[in-house]
C-alpha cells in the first residue's frame, strides 16, 4: 500500500471512496528496560530532549502503524482514512501503543 493513501482525514483528495472495509489496527507492547530507565532518569536531570524515550516512542509508533498497514492490505484496501493513534498504560512502565482508522477501496476521480 502506497502511504501516501494513509491520512487522519476523512477523504483523500483526488480520490472517491467506493467501498468501506472496516476498521484496521495494529497494536504494540512495549516496556521499558532497567538500563533505559536508568539512562533516561540521568538524562531527565540535566533537562531537555529526553533522546532515549524519544527513539523508543517513535519506533512503537511506528511499529503500531506497520502492522496497521499490513492488516489493511490483507482487507485488499487502498487507503486508509480516519488514521489516529492511541496509548494506554497497561501496567506500571507497560504502554500499549494502537494505530487504526478504516480500511477503504479508492477510485482515482
Amino acid at each position: 500500500m502506497d502511504r501516501r493513501m494513509i491520512t487522519t482525514a476523512l477523504t483523500l483528495d483526488g480520490y472517491r471512496i467506493t467501498e468501506s472495509l472496516g476498521i484496521v489496527r495494529g497494536i504494540t507492547v512495549r516496556s521499558r528496560s532497567i538500563i533505559g530507565n536508568i539512562a533516561g532518569g540521568l538524562q531527565s536531570l540535566l533537562g531537555g530532549n529526553i533522546s532515549i524515550y524519544k527513539e523508543l516512542c517513535e519506533k512503537t509508533r511506528s511499529d503500531a502503524f506497520d502492522e496497521m498497514v499490513q492488516h489493511a492490505e490483507q482487507m485488499g484496501a487502498a487507503g486508509v482514512i480516519g488514521m489516529r493513534y492511541d496509548a494506554n498504560e497497561v501496567m506500571n512502565g507497560i504502554t500499549e501503543v494502537l494505530a487504526y482508522g478504516t480500511a477503504v477501496r479508492l477510485e482515482k476521480i
